[in-house]
């Protein structure tokens, strides 16, 4: 009985110290977070006082407004969020199509092929920025979003997400698509009826994955992009910064309304991602 107490006892002092450490963790990783909302709010002169104040005494509202004066930040927004959507849309449709064929659908070098695709997320990106470049201004897409749209979809982005939903469908029982079979269902009706919904929690990954990605695109719309009016966020925000200096409460504003996309996906689908991600590195 005595071993019993002592037993759990050990097992509740765990776990209080695992909650412990990562509430600590959580704590560390949050405080930038914070310090960057608390910067959004500052007058100019008080972002760098000492001893640093993580409350302003004084709320600067028009640092928000402010933004919008300054450059088509609305403009910046609206480019990110049509060429993220699409980005997801296009990655999830044919990512989840390669997937559920490298997974299920029996074909001469199939592993093969795999592992060519797989080799697409091996070469570094910066050495593909040239000869793409190349390509892009040959097709005449320079200073267009159609790069911005059509890379990631069919790039090692897009390769990523054929390897992701790859892992979850082979985790499927067999047994529901056989069934399917006998029912007389096709490929496709198997696909779109029976797989997806049960895939949703590596759709779930996936998206967040490819969104997160894609908000965040710095080099690609650095290369491509020319007319201020077609920039993205993240290349519109280096607008605060010139060779005078940075503009941090503006700079703060900005990144404050540029996370909060990143926040809602995240919350909408966290159950589904977590479970994604413990699922996606099953195997067979």
């Amino acid at each position: 009985m005595k071993a019993t107490h002592n037993g759990a006892l050990r097992r509740s002092l765990g776990t209080v110290g695992t909650y412990t450490i990562l509430s600590v963790i959580s704590l560390i990783m949050i405080i930038p977070f914070l310090w960057m909302l608390s910067t959004s709010f500052k007058e100019p002169q008080k972002i760098f006082t000492y001893p640093p104040q993580l409350i302003p005494s004084t709320f600067r509202f028009e640092n928000y407004t402010d933004v919008f004066k300054l450059i088509p930040f609305e403009w910046f927004y609206f480019n990110s969020v049509y060429i993220a959507f699409l980005v997801v849309g296009g990655t999830v449709f044919f990512a989840s199509l390669a997937g559920y064929a490298f997974a299920r659908i029996p074909f001469a070098g199939r592993n093969i092929v795999f592992l060519i695709l797989l080799s697409a997320m091996m070469i570094p990106h910066e050495v593909t920025a040239i000869p793409m470049f190349l390509f892009m201004r040959e097709l005449g897409w320079i200073d267009t979003h159609l790069p911005l749209i059509l890379l990631p979809i069919f790039g090692a982005g897009g390769v990523f997400g054929i390897f992701v939903m790859r892992q979850f469908f082979i985790t499927i029982p067999k047994e529901l698509e056989e069934a399917a079979m006998i029912d007389g269902c096709n490929r496709f009706r198997i696909y779109g009826q029976i797989m997806l919904p049960i895939a949703k929690p590596g759709l779930a990954t996936l998206t967040i994955f490819t969104f997160v990605t894609n908000w965040n695109e710095f080099f690609d719309p650095l290369i491509f992009i020319n007319t201020r009016k077609l920039m993205t966020l993240p290349l519109g925000l280096s607008l605060f910064t010139d060779e005078v200096g940075t503009a941090w409460h503006h700079l703060m504003s900005a990144t404050v309304m540029a996370t909060v996309p990143l926040l809602i996906i995240f919350f909408l689908a966290q159950r589904q991602f977590i479970e994604g991600v413990a699922m996606t590195g099953l195997k067979e």
